[in-house]
This record gives structure tokens, C-alpha cells and sequence, in this order.
């Protein structure tokens, strides 16, 4: 227990005095998010807060150190790295994207699935790919990226607690505890963004945990899917929508039904708020599922597509009332 508490009191504490540092420091207040055609914000703020909610993350996970957290910590740092570089300097998306697929590729290796499981291996690392890239994609509201943090591994946590596994819980919940001291800072009205620094390694322990979760039983693969289905539903059908419109899926665009919402005047808070309510849903019901019988997640996975189908069509109608000339 006492463990326990020196993790989480690290993992925020380390975490609040990164980011006051940040939001102080020159040389890094100097990364600025500017406002442009995709964001939603209308005054430049900083996008390095990122950077202090993965210190968080490593200084916590250092009190419990387990030799299964050095490719998850190894792949943090690269992303970070990587990042923060782009976000500084900006590279090609190109590489940004190969780099992506060498760290997921690294990870498929270390943790070592059976080798005839090759094919199914290589699904699931351009699995891994997309939710890197989509929690970024999502990462343009107050508060949106750090309350999925907040539920995604928080729910990680109490599955894998349930489950029996109590290291992997511990983890997840560092994490969830440094996207808590990260929202004091980006909760509306924002004073620093995430970044990609930020976004993307978090998009990537999204993956890693829910398959080394999947690898000790402790979940169906569905189940990262589930829980983090707010950020997948919206990013991979806003992508769909995009490439039958015939548009440059990598140009900067506010079309995602979040950005939607704060356009038709729910506001960042609101929207948050809102969000908040589904991926708190979408936790309890998909630990509640994990244990029921095959019919039963099945019909509990066709419940929630009915559901976010029905939230799709009743924001595009609103969207398409709301554009209309007065």
C-alpha cells in the first residue's frame, strides 16, 4: 500500500511541478499552438504539457519497477522524443509514420506473440498505428485527450485489478493519476495543450496495455476498443467520411463530431462534460462485460454500434440544421 501511494502521489505530484515549470520556462513556453483552420482555440497557448504528463508517468511507474514495463517505457521515450521534435520543428508526416510503425513493429516483437499468430500480429501493430495517430487526431478540445486518459486506463486499472493482476493495474493507474494533475492545466479554459509529445505516446500505452491485458487474459481484445471507442468511433468515421468526400485526409480539418459539437455552440466545457458521460458509459459497461458469455458481448457490441450510430446521425442532422443559411 505504501507502494501504492508513493507511485500515485509521484505520478501527480511530478506532473503539476512539470507542467508550472512549463508554463514558466522561456525556452519551452516557446512551442506555441497557434490558432489555424482546425483548431478551435483563438489565442496561441502552449502544447508542451505533454512532456510533464509523461515524466509523471515514467517517476511513477520507477517506485514499482517490473522488467515488462522497459518495452512500454522504451516506447514512451522514443514517441515523446520523436514528438516533441515535430512539434518544435515539425517533421514529414512521412517519417513521422515509419517511426510510428518501427516502435509498434519493436513492441509486436518484445512482447512476443506465438510465431504462427505472424498475421494476426501485423493486424494488430497497424491497430497500434491508428490509435497513436487517432488519440492525436483527438487531441483538439479542452480537456478531451486528458479525461480519456482519465477513463481509458482508469478502467485498464480496475479490469486488471479485478482480473488479479495487480502490477498492470498499478500502471494503468499511474497514468490515469498524471492525465488527472495534467487536466488541473487543460480542463476549459486551457492554459497548455498536450501536444503530440503527449498525445501520441499515450495513444500508444492505449494499445500496449490493452494487448499485454488481452495477452494475460484479463479481457477480450475487443475490450481496449471498447473502452477507448469514443476517441476510435469518432477518429475512424470522420477519416471514412473524409476519403469518400475525396478530401486530403492529411490536412488539418475541423470535422470530427467533438469539433462539431463546440461549433454548434455546446462550448469546450460542455462538450468535455458530455464526452466525460460516454467514456464513463463505456467503461462500466465493458468491465461489466468482460465476464458475461460469448452471446452476451456480443449483443453488449451491437448495443453500443446501435448507440454511436445513433449519435453519428442525430450530430450530422443538427450539424446539417445548424449550416443552414437563417
Amino acid at each position: 500500500m505504501n507502494t501504492l501511494w508513493l507511485q500515485l502521489i509521484t505520478s501527480f505530484g511530478l506532473t503539476w511541478l512539470a507542467i508550472s515549470f512549463l508554463l514558466r520556462g522561456k525556452m519551452l513556453k516557446s512551442v506555441i499552438d497557434l490558432p489555424n483552420e482546425r483548431s478551435l482555440h483563438t489565442t496561441p497557448i502552449p502544447r508542451t504539457g505533454g512532456l510533464g504528463l509523461m515524466v509523471g508517468v515514467l517517476a511513477g511507474w520507477s517506485w514499482n519497477w517490473q522488467p515488462w514495463l522497459l518495452p512500454l517505457a522504451g516506447g514512451v521515450l522514443s514517441l515523446m522524443v520523436l514528438s516533441f521534435l515535430d512539434d518544435l520543428r515539425g517533421l514529414p508526416a512521412g517519417f513521422r509514420f515509419l517511426m510510428h510503425f518501427v516502435v509498434a513493429g519493436i513492441f509486436m516483437l518484445i512482447v512476443a506473440l506465438p510465431e504462427p499468430a505472424w498475421l494476426l500480429g501485423l493486424v494488430i501493430a497497424v491497430c497500434m498505428v491508428w490509435i497513436i495517430n487517432l488519440y492525436n487526431f483527438m487531441d483538439g478540445s479542452d480537456g478531451l485527450a486528458g479525461g480519456m486518459a482519465i477513463f481509458g486506463f482508469g478502467a485498464y486499472a480496475i479490469a486488471a485489478w479485478l482480473g488479479g493482476d495487480v502490477q498492470l493495474a498499478l500502471s494503468a493507474l499511474v497514468i490515469a493519476t498524471s492525465a488527472l494533475a495534467f487536466l488541473l492545466y487543460n480542463f476549459h479554459p486551457a492554459r497548455i495543450f498536450m501536444g503530440d509529445a503527449g498525445s501520441i505516446p499515450l495513444g500508444f500505452l492505449a494499445g500496449a496495455l490493452g494487448l499485454l491485458g488481452w495477452q494475460r487474459g484479463l479481457w477480450p481484445l475487443w475490450f481496449p476498443l471498447v473502452i477507448f471507442s469514443p476517441f476510435v468511433v469518432d477518429a475512424t468515421v470522420t477519416l471514412l467520411k473524409r476519403l469518400v468526400r475525396g478530401e486530403k485526409i492529411w490536412q488539418a480539418h475541423r470535422s470530427h463530431y467533438y469539433q462539431r459539437l463546440i461549433q454548434m455552440g455546446w462550448g469546450h466545457r460542455n462538450t468535455a462534460l458530455a464526452e466525460y458521460l460516454l467514456m464513463l458509459s463505456v467503461a462500466a459497461s465493458g468491465i461489466a462485460a468482460i465476464k458475461w458469455p460469448v452471446s452476451g458481448q456480443m449483443a453488449f457490441g451491437l448495443g453500443w454500434g446501435l448507440a454511436y450510430f445513433s449519435l453519428a446521425i442525430w450530430i450530422d442532422r443538427r450539424w446539417a440544421i445548424w449550416q443552414k443559411p437563417s
